[in-house]
């Protein structure tokens, strides 16, 4: 659409453990524009630069993000509103980061608040006004690393071991668990803390994003969709299951999905 901009800033190496990217939108055209976020498993950090942007959960209700919110993490699609004069620039955090961030702050729902309520200083409403004044994103993003290098907490070493393990094959918790002598118990705990989400969880999402990845290779060669091999590729038990996790995360049958994709802001590609 002519006046609607959107693009992805990458992190710097130093970084790509507390970013996988900055994300910006901004809507200079002559009418309101409504986008569906894909679901990420991440926590992400909004800033406003224009008009007042919305946020337009399952339910119907609205968030509105007049400087600066945190949002997540995004275990499911949700509409977002820009009228006419919005800019958004978007942190996305990866993995831990955000508790490395903000501590102890609570994950297990999904947060929405302002991120100065987390840390109970005004410094986010600083950084804000500091961002407002520079017209470059790039920029900002350096500023927005400059600024959370004396917020970053360590890695815990559990944390560590959780976000590097390679999930293609199972779950971390079992071979974590007996690597460190720790129950798999302690290690499901630790995971939930530190990333706001259960390994149990991670795997379904996984298998989600498998079958959306196989979705769009079948769509994208023009061959007559095969929903049994989708299910079988994906490891899905039946054509239930599969459309079961697409009303889960995204709120629409695969084929709905297919037709309405290009409509749907999705950070992982």
């Amino acid at each position: 659409m002519a006046g609607y901009n959107s693009y992805r800033i990458c992190v710097t190496p130093a970084f790509e453990d507390v970013f996988s990217h900055f994300y910006c939108a901004e809507n200079k055209s002559d009418a309101a524009i409504e986008k569906t976020l894909f679901p990420s498993y991440q926590t992400i950090m909004i800033f406003n630069f224009g008009t007042p942007a919305s946020f337009i959960s399952k339910t119907g209700d609205q968030i509105t993000v007049e400087t600066c919110m945190v949002l997540g993490p995004i275990k499911h699609a949700f509409n977002y509103l820009l009228p006419v004069g919005a800019e958004i620039f978007v942190c996305n955090f990866k993995d831990d980061a955000f508790f490395r961030f903000f501590g102890n702050a609570d994950l297990t729902q999904e947060t929405a608040l302002h991120p100065d309520e987390l840390l109970h200083k005004n410094c986010f409403t600083t950084l804000w006004s500091e961002l407002k004044q520079i017209n470059c994103n790039q920029k900002r993003v350096e500023g927005v690393l400059d600024f959370s290098k004396p917020y970053l907490r360590r890695r815990d070493k559990i944390a560590e071991q959780i976000a590097e393990f390679d999930r293609n094959t199972f779950s971390p918790i079992k071979e974590i668990s007996q690597k460190n002598k720790l129950s798999e118990r302690t290690v499901q705990v630790n995971h939930k803390k530190y990333f706001g989400y259960t390994s149990k969880e991670m795997y379904r999402y996984g298998r989600f994003l498998k079958a959306i990845q196989v979705l769009q290779e079948i769509s994208q060669g023009n061959a007559k969709m095969d929903w049994f091999e989708i299910i079988d590729r994906c490891g899905y038990y039946d054509q239930s299951q599969l459309i079961k996790d697409f009303n889960h995360y995204l709120h629409l049958s695969p084929s709905q999905y297919l037709k309405f994709q290009e409509a749907i802001c999705n950070p992982k590609h």
